[in-house]
């Protein structure tokens, strides 16, 4: 999803700081942020298999390429699912059955004997995705006093960019070693850490009581801006991912890059990715929405380009580092869309954009690899061009909603 950070924004944590009431832990917060890291890497790692994965499997890489969209279906069928659980369960208890259920997917990947099996271990993690993400940001203010809340919520990003910079490149490059199947598994003993760490670390972590009509999500979408902006996010996050996910092939049968190569490119792109999210405030401060609209806007010229010089791997490195820096940014700004947009409403707007991410994910995966199993790479990425611009038509769109909101 991001993938992909998602999390709520800083400015989501409550106003009212109880100091000294309530003690921090930070162990439980670190051991978090460890499975942060196995959960981004292991949601995306397909992307720099595909290839063997898909030839193991005798598939398509346009089918293999499904994985990702399955486990995106699943994430938002529990996301918008599991408050439902939470509000009776020990939060630590439910951290820990998805932990191990993420323990579970990738053994069941990597001992994967044919294509519907695979497909399952990949529904398994999308549970996992919507699980975690939906209650990451209510853990937090659990485990840390108020003040505190951003800091905590500022570590948990801190694996998802390590995973986002480290997991496509290092999956690759172990696969060159231990194939495919080597790549998932050795993600397998980082969840058990994780696992191990968190039910040492975590604190009973019992259900807060809400107040009555809370946390409905599906509510805000009475709201024209909300619309808008979600539609925005829906069609970017589609818009990347029907390109992002077929990279590999695309390097391996276009670029012609051997597994270092394409390794050492996808590490290019993972870098300039993290670099993106430690610049992205100035910008964003400087002109919100026209940061926004510009992302989706770049993002289509670059996947045009690489249409047109992606026989080229200079250039398509330099074109996938700029593909990096500002596509791994965006979702910073769209979470500081939540913030202003519903400041009082942050929770349940953060879990809907966890749906509408988590969905597009799948809808972009899935239309990508149809396009290019039947048309090639072009028409893939001249459809995520298309679906990029639109994204960012849609921006404009939101920032007029919003203007007319505020007079």
């Amino acid at each position: 999803m991001a993938a992909q950070a998602i999390g709520t924004p800083a400015e989501a944590a409550p106003r009212n700081d109880r100091t000294g009431a309530q003690p921090a832990h930070w162990g439980g917060v670190f051991a978090m942020t460890l499975c942060v890291f196995a959960l981004i890497a292991s949601e995306f790692m397909p992307v720099s298999l595909l290839t063997p994965l898909a030839s193991d499997l005798g598939v398509t890489e346009g089918m293999a390429g499904q994985g990702i969209a399955i486990s995106g279906v699943f994430a938002v069928l529990t996301s918008l699912s599991i408050s439902a659980v939470a509000r009776r369960v020990d939060r630590k208890r439910m951290l820990l059955s998805l932990t191990a259920t993420m323990c579970l997917s990738g053994i069941v990947v990597a001992l994967a004997p044919n294509y519907p099996t695979y497909m399952a271990g990949r529904a398994l993690i999308g549970i996992v995705v919507g699980g975690f993400w939906s209650m990451s940001a209510a853990t937090a203010m659990q485990l840390v006093p108020p003040s505190q809340v951003p800091r905590a919520l500022a570590i948990f990003n801190g694996g998802n960019a390590l995973a986002t910079v480290v997991a496509a490149p290092l999956g690759s490059y172990v696969a060159s070693f231990v194939g495919w199947r080597g790549a998932f598994f050795c993600l397998v003993p980082v969840a058990a850490v994780a696992w191990a760490w968190q039910w040492y670390s975590l604190p009973t972590l019992r259900a807060q009581p809400r107040a009555a009509g809370s946390g409905n999500a599906l509510t805000l979408f009475r709201r024209r801006r909300v619309v808008l902006g979600m539609l925005a996010v829906g069609v970017f996050f589609m818009g990347q991912f029907a390109l992002f996910t077929y990279l590999r092939p695309f390097l391996e049968t276009v670029t012609r890059v051997d597994v270092s190569t394409l390794s050492l490119m996808l590490l290019t792109l993972g870098v300039c990715g993290f670099v993106g999210t430690l610049v992205i405030g100035r910008f964003l401060r400087a002109g919100f929405y026209r940061t926004l609209a510009a992302i989706p806007a770049l993002m289509a010229a670059i996947a045009v380009a690489l249409t047109a010089v992606g026989t080229h791997s200079a250039a398509t490195t330099v074109l996938l580092g700029a593909w990096g820096l500002v596509a791994t940014a965006a979702p910073v700004g769209w979470w500081l869309w939540i913030a202003r947009t519903l400041p009082e409403d942050a929770e349940a707007g953060g879990g809907l954009m966890v749906a509408v991410v988590q969905l597009s994910i799948a809808l972009g995966s899935t239309a990508g690899g149809l396009l290019f199993d039947s048309g090639g790479y072009r028409s893939t990425f001249v459809f995520s061009a298309v679906l990029l611009l639109a994204g960012a038509f849609l921006v404009y769109l939101t920032a007029r909603a919003d203007r007319t909101h505020s007079t």
